[in-house]
This record gives structure tokens, sequence and C-alpha cells, in this order.
């Protein structure tokens, strides 16, 4: 186990750059520790001749990273600043929601992600930098000692600081609360395959100290080209969300592909699947338990409980059946499965209210359609859409009388309604994005759904992308984004709210 100092009532880390905690500002000296629980950074150092040394602070319950630090200003060929950084290799993402702590002296004081050669004052560099003004601006210096440049947002004063390095290329994404990333290029600048990447804080007067706080702080190596999908799996976080502030809190990781959290009824784990098989992960002991599901091995990311919470239904790739998916239901805590759906393929989405039926999508005769059937298999399917395009994403409305779900036929991916016996049909979305897997909340006054960029096939929903999620308001049909992240298959596929409305789930990679 890591060892911290803990400087507050709340579990923090404090680490001074070139500095002993126990020291006075500005005092000589060297301190080296492990920076946080969750790993994500390997050092902190003030970069050039700093009057004051930086301070990070870090709250382990809201994984919030506050950096203190001094400096005259990062431009021209030099730089002086506080570096909390880790080294890094080849393509990777770097993201976090970020804001100045009180009025500050200086407007051009700035923070930010900044990808450097090495710790030397006049290295080169690439960084996202938000200013005590509002301008944000993607600065560059493209080698050792030359003048610093920039590239101007158009979005004054964002909230959210992304940054991105894909081979020779480098993209600064910047958003306002509730809007989708506005984007910026650089090439041509030269940087090594290692470089030092991590947050930053300059004051912009050497005899000044600003703080400034990053939260939803995530670091991500994307899926290298030509990765096969659902052959290669790549690592997972299983988050928390507030979806009235914003923030995200990862409550498990694995090193493969975990996918499509369910929340229990009690609000007290999460149920997701891994490896073909569901799991239940219990909040409060942050610990995963496999479910038995007795043959029912190969279990895809189409899953959720009933309404009243105690049973599942699954998607299993059935040996009986030609491998292709099937609909079975299983008690909470496990059993043997009970067939529901004798024809495949059949992904299951959403549980009527009243516990009594079943809706799925299901490939029949060359075209994928919404059906239902009873729950306890009796009886037979009954085809609720008829499209040539995808229909997708079935889930009933808490009142039972309305099924949400998501289609093509308009061109793009739409998110749509129709009653329950599949009548009435009306188009909710249309909008630029792919919008899929409509959720309603537990009050049905809303909807959170995943949405894909205009480069996603309007019938495809793949892996390892750039994704939102969003939140809809269905009285007002106003929308706004809620997280940006890496993911879309397997990140909400399934009914994920909890009990109280307060919180979603989901997968990022």
């Amino acid at each position: 186990m890591r060892t911290y100092i803990l400087i507050s009532c709340v579990a923090m880390v404090c680490l001074a750059g070139n500095v002993r905690a126990d020291e006075p500002p500005g005092s000589a000296g060297t301190y080296h520790r492990d920076l946080d629980p969750d790993g994500q950074f390997d050092g902190a150092d003030d970069v050039g001749a700093v009057r004051t040394a930086g301070v990070l602070r870090f709250d382990a319950d809201r994984q919030r990273y506050t950096l203190s630090g001094s400096g005259t200003n990062m431009w021209a060929a030099e730089d002086e600043f506080f570096f909390v950084w880790r080294k890094m290799s080849g393509d990777f993402i770097v993201s976090a929601d970020a804001a100045f702590e009180g009025e500050g002296v200086d407007p051009h004081r700035k923070m930010g992600w900044i990808i450097r050669r090495d710790l030397d004052t006049s290295s080169p560099y690439v960084d996202v930098a938000l200013h005590g003004d509002g301008l944000t601006s993607l600065q560059f210096r493209r080698s050792a000692g030359a003048e610093t440049e920039q590239f101007e947002s158009t979005v004054n004063a964002p909230d959210v600081l992304q940054l991105e390095r894909d081979g020779d290329r480098f993209v600064m994404s910047v958003a306002k609360k509730g809007e989708a990333l506005t984007s910026t290029e650089l090439s041509g600048v030269e940087l090594p395959d290692e470089v030092y990447v991590g947050l930053f804080i300059c004051a912009h007067n050497p005899d000044v100290v600003e703080t400034g706080t990053f939260s939803n702080v995530r670091i991500t190596v994307p899926a290298p080209d030509g990765f096969r999908p659902y052959q290669d799996y790549y690592a997972s976080r299983l988050e928390i969300m507030d979806v009235e502030t914003g923030h995200r809190r990862v409550v498990h990781t694995t090193p493969d592909s975990m996918q499509a959290p369910n929340w229990t009824r009690d609000g007290k784990a999460l149920i997701f699947n891994r490896n073909g098989r569901l799991y239940r992960f219990d909040l409060a002991r942050g610990a995963a338990e496999e479910i038995d599901t007795n043959f029912a091995i190969r279990n895809n990311n189409d899953h959720a409980l009933s309404f009243d919470g105690s049973m599942l239904a699954i998607s299993h790739h059935s040996e009986a059946h030609g491998g292709d998916s099937i609909v079975y239901t299983v008690p909470v805590g496990g059993g043997k499965p009970e067939l529901v759906t004798p024809q495949g393929p059949s992904y299951f989405h959403g549980w009527s209210p009243d516990g009594r039926w079943l809706t799925y999508t299901g490939g029949r005769d060359g075209a994928w359609d919404i059906y239902k059937t009873r729950s306890d298999g009796s009886g037979s399917e009954i085809r609720l859409t008829e499209h040539e395009a995808l229909d997708d994403g079935s889930e009933f409305a808490p009142d039972g009388e309305t099924i949400f779900f998501n289609s093509s036929r308009s061109g793009r991916m739409e998110l749509w309604r129709m009653r329950a016996d599949g009548t009435g049909e009306q188009q909710l979305t249309d909008d630029e994005y792919n919008n899929w897997f409509p959720h309603p909340s537990p009050d049905g006054k809303r909807i959170v759904y995943l949405a894909y960029g205009p480069d996603v096939a309007a019938d495809d929903h793949p892996w390892y992308r750039h994704v939102y999620l969003v939140l809809r308001d269905l009285s007002t049909g106003d929308s706004r984004v809620i997280a940006n992240l890496y993911g879309g298959q397997g990140t909400i596929n399934v009914p994920s709210w909890s009990p109280d409305g307060r919180y979603i789930a989901f997968v990022s990679n």
C-alpha cells in the first residue's frame, strides 16, 4: 500500500514540487512520493525558477486534483509553472473538467494539460491552456528555446479541457458544460515518442500563487489501428455519475472488457457483464462477485433487471441455437435460466413495469425489428416495428404505456417512442449525431442516451470511440451533454439509472 500525507479532514495527498512538505515555501530540499491512489501520475515538479514551490492536493472522495502554483509565464522561449506529470508513449487522450479558484490576480493565469519533451524550462511542448480571463488556446513551442505560438479557441471560458496525441497530430477539444466539444488541430511539432504529460498551473506573476481544480480526470490510451471488434478488448472503467452536477467517480476497473451496468433496485450494487459472464459489484465493499447463470456463460451486454428487482433477463449466445443470441430469464441471485425466445438472434432490452412482457431486437428474415413476448416464454412473439432500417434499444417507460427505442429509418440513428402496442410512433431527436439506447429516468421525465458523431455509420455502435452521454427533458425537448468519454459499445446499452434518479452508471474505456 502506498503512503500519503493527510492535510485536512478529507483524504488528500500533498506534494510540493522540489520541496519537502514540512518545509516553508521556497526552501531547498526534495520530496518524492507516489501521488494519488488512482495512480494516474508519477511526479510533480516546478519547471523554471519559480519563487514559491507548487503544491498538489488530492481529494480521494471526489477524485479531484487541486494545484497551487506560481511562475512568471509560459510564453516566449521559457516557461515557469507547476507541473503534475506522468511519462507516456504513443497515442493518448487526456481530459478533465477545470476551474480556477477565486478571482485571481492576473487575467492571464493559466491552467490545463501539457505535453512536453522534458522538464527543461525551454522544452518544446503542446498544451491546452485556460486563461483567467476565459481565453483558451492551443499553445506550442516547436523546438527548444523557440518562441511560443498559439491557436485560440472560439470557445471562451470552457469547463472541459481535452488534449489528444494521434501520431504527429495534436488536437485541443474544449466545451462549456452541457455542450459538445469544439476542436482545433495542430501538426508539425516534433516531440519524442516518450513525453511528459500532465496537469499544470501558472500564476503569470512570480509573486503570486494561483489555484485551480481538475475533476473527472481521465487518461486514455485509445485502441490501436487494426484492432478486431469483438475479438480484441481493452481496459474498462466502471463509473458512477451525478446527473445534475456532472461529477463522475470511477468505482472499479478491469484490464479487459467490462460492459453495460444495471443498478439494483436497492441501490447497493451494479450488475455488469465481463467475458460472457455476469457479475454483481457491491458498492459498499468495492468488490465484484460472479452471478451463477448455470449454462449461460456466453452472455452479451443486453441484460436488465425486472422493475421489482427479482429477475434478470439475459441474452446468451446458445450453442443449441447455432450460437445466436437467445433471451432467457434467471433469478437475480443466480440459478438456471429459463428460455423465453426460442428463435434467434434475439437481443433483450426491456421489461414491462408489471413484469409480464419483455421487449427485444430480433433478426428475422434479414430485417431487425422490435418485438415483445411474455416474460414466462408462453405465447408467440409480437412484432412492434416493421421497417427495412434497424430498430433497436427498446425500453418501457415507468408507466408501462410507452416504449422508447432508436431507429435508423431517417438516415441517421435517432430516438423514437411508441405506444406499448407498437402504434403511435414519434421521432424525438433530429440532429447530426447518431443516437442510441434511450433510458428513461425512474420518474419518467428524462431520458439519457449515447451519441456517436456523424463519422459512424447510422446502424453501427462500435467500440472505442469518442462518444457523448446526453440528457433529454421529455417535457421541453431540451438536451444537454452530461459526459464526454471514450467508449461506445457496452458503455450504456441497458437501463442504468439509480433508483432515486440521481445517478447513472456506465463504462468508459
